[in-house]
């Protein structure tokens, strides 16, 4: 196990702090690959199902709005579906954002910081960070518990606990990424990633 993890040393690239020197680790190239691989499949089934509940509220809305307005008998279930697809799409997106690296943040004073502070500032946010993603696994599965044997006005089969899985979800993908970040870092904007090898 010493062996299979190994400390690497700390990179900076043209568009910031690529590695964390003093937390980083760097896993064998195999292990590496796999686990970047993983991480890849996690995103873009993520960012597959966000672009279908896209799809879903943009054709629910005019559905709506052709019931309300032209039939004058309004429809009771678009509005909640579509309520509850934006909750999916923003928990899952958030995810995605924040692996990325394209979600809201302020950095004006970590730049003025000197490098060691810097670093530390990154590590200290990662870890919040998943703080924060064990933060919403927990209280969330809890939340899907308590709600799960209720249903939803507008859709009687369906269980309330199930709305609040976003959350779950979200909090472990969150996670799954302050892992990658800590370990063999972000993922490449490039394309290129040393850890996996070209086909």
């Amino acid at each position: 196990m010493a062996g299979f993890f190994a400390p690497v040393p700390f990179l900076e690239t043209s568009y910031g702090i690529r590695r964390l020197s003093f937390s980083e680790v760097k896993m064998s190239n195999s292990a590496a690959g796999i686990f970047r691989r993983v991480n890849d499949a996690v995103y873009w089934t993520g960012a597959g199902v966000g672009c279908v509940a896209l799809v879903l509220v943009s054709a629910v809305i005019p559905w709506a709005v052709y019931t309300r307005y032209i039939l004058n008998s309004a429809s009771s279930w678009p509005e909640p579906m579509a309520v509850l697809l934006t909750v999916g799409i923003t928990f899952i997106g958030s995810a995605n954002c924040y692996r990325q690296r394209i979600h809201m943040n302020m950095t004006v004073g970590t730049d003025l910081l000197p490098p060691l502070l810097r670093r530390a500032s990154l590590l200290l946010s990662e870890i919040l960070m998943g703080v924060i993603a064990i933060f919403m696994v927990i209280w969330g599965l809890r939340l899907v518990r308590t709600t799960w044997d209720n249903s939803v006005d507008e859709f009687p089969w369906l269980s309330v606990g199930i709305t609040y899985l976003p959350i779950v979800v979200s909090g472990a993908m969150m996670l799954l990424f302050v892992i990658e970040r800590l370990t063999i870092g972000p993922p490449p904007r490039d394309g290129a990633d040393a850890h996996v090898p070209v086909e």
